[in-house]
């Protein structure tokens, strides 16, 4: 945010701060990357460096020595004081910057400590206004002492006023046995294509082809030479293996030591992390709600997971980062978290009827599944085998016979699982199939409704509805819900917004 009116300027009085000196040494760690690329390449060659490794060094020592000096530079113009109203923040090297946030408008604190801050006894603090909408409005500060950053989160935060709430402050602490958990997830497969592309990555800057390497050929030769019947099953055995190591290795990392509790009944707080701290204050006035999120895998197990709906928390990555209320863990678990969250007796959505969508739903659903999945994949098949391999013909009518009523499936558990309910003060709404959110609402929370049709929901009569919020994402779809019924729906979960519209129709 902008500078503030002569009103608000902080007064004088109130000494100015740098942030801790020893952030300079964490810029530092964008070496790691060149310096790990020449490393490999000169391991690669025998300990031989050539012209180009000695022109990459080159590169290397004048881009640290430039980018040293410049984070000096704006190290030394950054200051930073907290006054009895608001944080002030002074930066920039070349246009300087003033930036104010009332205390009044901060409504989370996230702090976080990489591996390389925790060494150096540091953090990072970031606090999220009202008017934090894309992170324009933030104010982050990086890197400061782990005691001031602590010292900052509760005077940021003590501006919110203190409420009476009954029960236990704590809502959830990691239990090991919820680590089963973690290989249900898209990390199992996508983790390995996502490490193994980065790894080709990583050596083809080295400069290192790795089709070229002699034992990468061997291997390949001999998968391709066995018996592809044994082998393919074999090596899909050992991706599920290695993506679920790397599964529980990236839980434990990221939930280790969980804490979700209320903080002096007046903020929802959440500490968790192993190697990378982090530690996310939510003021208890912006949380408008919870979302039950159900990956399929996990939904089969009985598991899901919690983030909250509330404001300040950043764009809509940060906002996904951050909202994290509890990680893959029992169901019933997680629906005691979303009670406790919105401090109520029992979750919204637990009991609840839902009001189903129209049959031709599962029509649309069918259709999309043919023409996205199953007819370019036979198709492409098809045309593989009549180019390169007759035994291609085979697998595509095979491909065909068993993708069928597997997009069938799906198609049905998709419609099934829309659904939409109004229940006291929350508007509940549910949808997806590989993943599937349960959204608890608070209904005055809903600024405005955007209804959507597109020429072929049009002719099966449905609307897609979207409710504006000023929290988490900002926007919440209801697809396909039936036309004629949107608008007296929209008019019901949230009065005084679309009724106009409907008397002048």
């Amino acid at each position: 945010m902008t500078a503030q009116a002569a009103s608000e300027a902080p007064p004088a009085s109130v000494a100015w701060r740098r942030p801790d000196a020893r952030t300079l040494l964490v810029r530092c760690g964008w070496l790691a990357p060149p310096l790990g690329s020449v490393t490999l390449t000169t391991l690669a060659t025998g300990g031989r460096i050539g012209t180009g490794g000695w022109i990459t060094l080159a590169v290397i020592a004048a881009a640290f020595a430039v980018v040293t000096s410049y984070g000096v530079l704006g190290w030394s113009r950054t200051r930073y004081r907290l006054t009895g109203d608001s944080l002030v923040l002074r930066s920039g090297v070349f246009s300087r910057r003033l930036r104010t946030v009332p205390l009044r408008r901060v409504r989370s604190v996230d702090v976080t400590a990489t591996p390389l801050h925790r060494l150096l006894g540091l953090a990072v603090v970031r606090a999220g206004s009202t008017t934090s909408h894309g992170g324009r409005g933030d104010i982050t500060l990086n890197a400061v002492s782990r005691g001031e950053a602590l010292r900052l989160r509760s005077a940021l935060l003590a501006h919110t006023a203190r409420r009476t709430l009954g029960g236990d402050p704590v809502l959830a602490r990691l239990d090991r046995r919820w680590l089963r958990y973690a290989p249900l997830t898209f990390w199992v497969i996508g983790g390995v294509g996502v490490a193994a592309g980065t790894v080709y990555r990583i050596l083809d800057a080295a400069g290192i082809e790795l089709w070229r390497v002699a034992f990468v050929r061997r291997a390949f030769s001999e998968f391709g030479s066995s018996v592809l019947w044994l082998t393919v099953p074999g090596a899909l055995l050992a991706v599920v293996a290695v993506g679920s190591l790397g599964a529980l290795a990236l839980y434990a990392e990221n939930w280790w030591g969980l804490r979700t509790e209320w903080s002096d009944d007046r903020t929802l707080a959440v500490r968790r992390g192993l190697l990378t701290t982090r530690s996310v204050a939510i003021e208890r006035a912006r949380l408008r709600g919870v979302i039950l999120r159900e990956p399929l895998l996990l939904r089969a197990a009985g598991g899901a997971s919690v983030h909250a709906v509330a404001g300040g928390l950043g764009d809509r990555e940060q906002t996904r980062r951050r909202s994290a209320l509890l990680p893959p863990a029992p169901r019933g678990q997680a629906l005691r978290v979303a009670a406790g969250a919105l401090r109520a007796a029992q979750a919204p959505f637990e009991g609840a009827e839902f009001t189903t969508h129209p049959p031709v739903v599962l029509r649309r659903r069918v259709m999309r599944g043919l023409l996205l999945f199953v007819v370019p994949g036979t198709v492409v098949l098809v045309l593989a085998g009549l180019l390169l391999a007759p035994v291609l013909l085979h697998c595509a009518w095979v491909f065909t016979v068993a993708s069928v009523p597997l997009m069938w499936g799906l198609a049905r558990d998709a419609s099934r699982n829309l659904g939409h309910a109004v229940r006291g003060r929350h508007l509940l709404v549910r949808s997806g199939t590989f993943t599937r959110d349960t959204l608890a609402l608070e209904r005055d929370a809903i600024l405005a409704w955007t209804f959507t049709s597109s020429p072929f929901a049009r002719r099966s009569g449905l609307v897609t509805v979207t409710a504006a919020v000023a929290a988490g994402e900002h926007g919440y779809r209801i697809p396909d819900l039936a036309a004629r019924k949107a608008p007296s729906f929209a008019a019901a979960a949230a009065p005084g917004i679309v009724e106009e519209f409907l008397q002048v129709a």
